[in-house]
């Protein structure tokens, strides 16, 4: 009677705070701790781990974990924990057609325009009477926190937290008051739910009070040991919301009391605590959003309570372990290593940690496995992270780079499987697309423009200097058919055709000469962002347009040629493609970014984008040794535009240098991208602000850095600085369906193993030796290069 008593004092206890709490500002939700610390814990054992002596005072020092569509936050608090939630399809407003009806109209006078070369004066036509409505598309927003308040405490001592990427389980561990405490945190794919275990050395010791918070409009309750917030999504820029959102954390003891409390539960004296949390919204698709979240909780909760924390913890290891141990990056090590990794952040760019490298290349792995998997929505500019409900650039999916930049590596580092949510948002778009191309410009197919959200709205939004540019659907086609030259996938490409064709029929509609020369040009359209001399962007057939639509089309002539379909269409294409404005070479060496020699004259030559460069990377439109002078030309635009960057922008320019195949240049951007302005204490990508894309460009650069097979040829460490001069890498995939094993030592490559997987030939290339192979499926070649 007088435990229960207790119990219930103290559940009050803790509510009564948790309540005065309520209108705490964001930002106090994890205050720093004012006690001591005392000792200096060991690194983790693992050594591909990111680990700290100090929680987290800020949110880009939070540790992040997901599941592919749930994700969190972990703060790593000593009297308050936080765990700041997110739920992939929990997007504000709700289903809605941006096109603007009057836009066809106004198309003609736009191209006259432009033609006449009046660009200030196009540009406001266009921002009149072509843009989207509304102008701007709808903000990815959070779920909100689940914050644990803990016993206070005047001293910690060895103090660490730890994310084990091998594991995918994020670890807080202290002493304090002669008793060890432990917090595990993961997501689970398997179970769906995320997993928090507290536990104690000592029996009795863990006792905490939690609740949920939320900036959306919410309610939280309690009931069955269970912590409930509903909530539903606000209206955006006069959409209105349409989402139903649910969140849960029920707490499983070992021992010790759970009381309940209106909006809280307390826990006092347990031996261990399990916390089981999942969220949902009523989602079902970009048109339907009559889901039952409370159901879908429910299911995953029940299901999640039947299993010990044992069984939990194994599952959600082996499902992550399957897709992050299939590539293995050693490029040396140093003492360096043993330093906690926000000091290896500060040392990189002067000290010797080549470890760093392979951590943050793996660390890029580990994000697109957590935020990306199949049945999930697509990695956005956060990935699946964000705490704010208004986050920059509304956190949603840029398709003039960012979201291609997200899937970077999702083939060549071995993580395929990834790559499905951006396939099936494509596939939306097709549809939402389909009608902006007839409303809006009166053609076949479909486009999208510059962004895109939860909606799949296509239109052009944020203003015609940003917006106005019509090729965002084309690149992600190059997505499409990337993964079929990795996979040789004859049923993918089949069912990925359509989106192709439809994307190159519209251009085959809206395709017009350029007075001058006569070529096939986009009109009106923009080289993303960046403004040429005349004080705008806006400008017809832009170098990167010419390349993206060679690509397509290229693209869609051979895989209907391996579809064995559509030879009229493809013969149209070849007619068309053959028109396209060039790739040009200006006074200065360097490749036009437009159709005119504007580059020395432009207001800002060191721009972030390297637009017109995509058809060296990611496209393959100019090639190192197949268009050699263009390869010059594009080095000479990259000395012009600068090695300094955004953080994504310095991504780019690592993947260019490395196929330029140049080496400790490569290496040079790499220290630049993971130094303290462009990378945060948690290793996420500093744009600044947090980005996402500058992590897996990251990853992708050191990729390329490795292993190249764009051009024909299996091209081994073609671009390898002297920084790392001994080290392998296993996993690796190359185009035509090979997996890929690399030794080298002293800048020498010592073994190469190549594993057919599709039975297709190909040549490998080491330096300026070149050998053919041609190997059954599933068989390996041994090669030293020589």
């Amino acid at each position: 009677m007088n435990i229960h008593l207790h119990a219930t004092v103290a559940a009050f206890a803790i509510a009564s705070l948790l309540q005065a709490r309520a209108a705490e500002a964001p930002a106090t939700l994890n205050p720093h701790y004012t006690g001591q610390f005392v000792g200096e814990a060991s690194p983790p054992a693992e050594p591909l781990s990111l680990w700290y002596r100090r929680p987290a005072a800020q949110w880009v020092e939070a540790l992040a974990i997901g599941n592919g569509r749930l994700g969190a936050m972990v703060f790593g608090g000593i009297e308050r924990e936080r765990l700041q939630l997110n739920e992939d399809t929990l997007w504000a407003a709700g289903p809605y057609d941006p096109s603007n009806t009057n836009a066809l109209a106004a198309l003609p006078e736009a191209r006259r325009l432009v033609f006449a070369g009046r660009y200030r004066e196009a540009e406001k036509f266009i921002q009149a009477n072509m843009m989207a409505r509304p102008l701007r598309e709808m903000p990815y927003q959070p779920v909100g926190d689940l914050v644990l308040d803990l016993p206070e405490t005047r001293q910690v001592e060895n103090y660490r937290r730890d994310l084990n990427l091998d594991t995918a389980v994020a670890t807080t561990r202290y002493t304090a008051d002669g008793v060890t405490f432990t917090r595990e945190v993961f997501a689970s794919p398997v179970d769906q739910v995320i997993v928090m275990r507290l536990t104690a050395d000592r029996p009795g010791k863990v006792s905490f009070g939690c609740t949920f918070r939320s900036p959306q409009s919410n309610t939280v309750s309690v009931a069955d040991h269970t912590l409930w917030l509903r909530g539903v999504n606000p209206p955006q820029h006069g959409t209105p919301g349409a989402l139903k959102f649910v969140a849960a954390a029920r707490v499983v003891l070992e021992g010790g009391r759970l009381a309940e409390a209106p909006g809280s539960l307390s826990v006092t004296g347990a031996d261990s605590a399990t916390l089981l949390i999942a969220a949902a919204t009523s989602y079902r698709n970009y048109h339907h959003v009559s889901g039952n979240p409370e159901k879908a909780v429910l299911r995953r909760l029940r299901a999640a309570r039947k299993k010990p924390f044992a069984r939990l913890l194994a599952a959600h290891v082996a499902e992550h372990q399957r897709l992050f141990r299939r590539v293995q990056l050693d490029l040396g090590t140093s003492d360096a290593a043993r330093l906690p990794t926000d000091e290896r952040i500060k040392n990189f760019d002067s000290g010797n940690d080549p470890q760093l490298a392979a951590l943050y290349f793996q660390f890029g792995r580990y994000l697109l496995i957590s935020c990306s998997r199949p049945g999930g929505q697509p990695a956005n500019l956060q990935g699946l992270w964000n705490e704010s409900m208004s986050p920059p650039w509304e956190s949603k999916y840029t398709i003039n780079i960012n979201t291609e930049m997200n899937y970077w590596p999702a083939e060549a580092c071995n993580l395929g499987e990834c790559h499905q949510p951006l396939f099936a948002m494509i596939d939306d778009l097709t549809h939402t697309g389909a009608r902006m191309a007839k409303v809006q410009y009166g053609a076949r197919g479909w486009v999208a423009h510059h962004n895109t959200d939860l909606w799949r709205a296509t239109g052009p939004v944020d203003g015609a200097v940003h917006g106005f540019w019509p090729t965002g659907g084309a690149w992600l086609c190059l997505d499409l058919w990337e993964h079929y030259r990795f996979t040789g996938d004859r049923r993918f490409l089949a069912k990925s055709y359509p989106a192709m064709k439809g994307a190159a029929q519209f251009f085959l509609d809206t395709l017009v000469e350029e007075p001058r020369h006569g070529w096939l040009v986009t009109c009106p359209s923009m080289s993303p962002e960046n403004k040429h001399p005349f004080g705008t962007s806006i400008c017809a057939g832009p170098t990167m347009d010419m390349q993206i639509l060679r690509d397509l089309f290229a693209n869609t002539i051979q895989a209907a040629e391996v579809l064995g379909v559509d030879k009229g269409f493809r013969a149209q294409l070849a007619a068309a493609r053959a028109r396209l404005a060039p790739n040009q070479v200006g006074e200065a060496g360097q490749l036009q970014e437009w159709l005119e020699d504007w580059d020395m004259q432009a207001p800002e030559r060191h721009h972030r984008h390297v637009s017109h460069l995509y058809g060296f990377y990611p496209g393959n439109d100019i090639t190192l040794r197949g268009t050699p002078e263009l390869a010059a030309a594009v080095r000479k635009s990259l000395e012009i535009r600068g090695d300094n960057a955004t953080g994504w922008g310095l991504a780019w320019r690592l993947n260019l240098w490395a196929r330029l195949q140049d080496g400790d240049h490569a290496y040079a951007i790499l220290r630049s991208l993971l130094s303290p302005g462009r990378t945060y204490p948690n290793l996420f990508d500093a744009h600044p602000p947090f980005q996402i894309d500058g992590n897996f460009g990251g990853t992708a650069g050191i990729a390329e850095m490795l292993l190249q097979s764009h051009a024909g040829q299996l091209e081994l460490l073609p671009a390898l600085p002297q920084a790392w001069p001994t080290g392998s890498v296993k996993g690796l995939r190359a185009r035509g369906g090979f997996e890929v094993d690399l030794a080298w030592h002293e800048g020498k490559l010592t073994s190469a193993n190549i594993r057919s997987l599709a039975g297709e030939p190909c040549a490998l290339r080491y330096g300026n030796t070149t050998r053919p192979v041609k190997l059954p499926a599933g068989r390996a070649f041994q090669w030293d290069g020589h």
